[in-house]
């Protein structure tokens, strides 16, 4: 898609890629952040990839994956060659419809109000992601079907991933988050009063702003922290 600019750049390293290790409502996971909107997550031995892109890390070198989260068919989220370079023959692939249907292989087709679980201890809801504002409906049209993802993990730990989108009515009657990643990507999704508005209306404990940079307008993270040093525990992270 010709959306966004490829500022992607070489990859780094394994060892290079930051990550945080959270311990929240007794359990402990590790999140590792590439760049643009590609994180993985990992929970009691299972390795999440969320909108792995060849681009924003070596992903030929990293673990393989238990389950695999695809939020929309734009290229900066829905990359085959990633999939492939960490797939396993009993990988849990979840992808949204678009991607869905350009993806060879087995997948569970995700779509909002979707719940999928994987494995006993892993839950996941498909959230509706699109654009709200005039001018940006272009960009994420709701009847594609996009998705953000509830991952709950263990039970006890409740991540919400945004995917690309705006605040919404679905977004609205989210409840119970303890780690949000809410994209900050103007002119394409969120500008940081809405990404605030979203966060206070989530009450997420930890907010990891994500899917900022590789645009034309940057994103101020450090004001977008200080606007909701009140709300909940802001970690700024280099996600690019």
């Amino acid at each position: 898609m010709g959306f966004f600019s490829r500022l992607f750049g070489g990859s780094k390293p394994t060892a290079e890629y930051p990550s945080d290790i959270v311990e929240i409502n007794g359990k402990q996971l590790k999140l590792t952040f590439f760049a643009h909107a590609s994180i993985a997550i990992e929970f009691e031995g299972r390795t999440i990839y969320v909108d792995p892109v060849m681009g924003n890390a070596r992903y030929e070198e990293l673990p393989k994956a238990d389950m695999i989260l695809v939020t929309h068919s734009h290229y900066d989220h829905f990359d085959m060659a990633a999939i492939e370079a960490v797939q396993r023959t009993d990988t849990h692939i979840l992808l949204d419809k678009t991607s869905a249907e350009g993806f060879q292989g087995d997948c569970y087709t995700m779509l909002p109000g979707s719940v999928a679980e994987p494995y006993a201890d892993i839950r996941v809801e498909a959230v509706a992601a699109y654009n709200t504002s005039e001018s940006q409906l272009q960009f994420h049209p709701k009847e594609r079907e996009d998705c953000g993802y509830i991952v709950t993990l263990g039970g006890a730990v409740r991540i919400y991933i945004s995917g690309d989108t705006e605040p919404t009515e679905e977004q609205r009657a989210i409840r119970d988050i303890d780690i949000a990643f809410i994209c900050v990507n103007q002119p394409y999704t969120m500008k940081p009063e809405q990404a605030v508005e979203a966060v206070k209306t989530l009450q997420p404990k930890i907010y990891y702003p994500y899917h900022y940079g590789q645009v034309d307008e940057p994103t101020d993270v450090e004001a977008l922290k200080k606007m909701l040093d009140s709300v909940c525990d802001v970690r700024i992270r280099p996600l690019a």
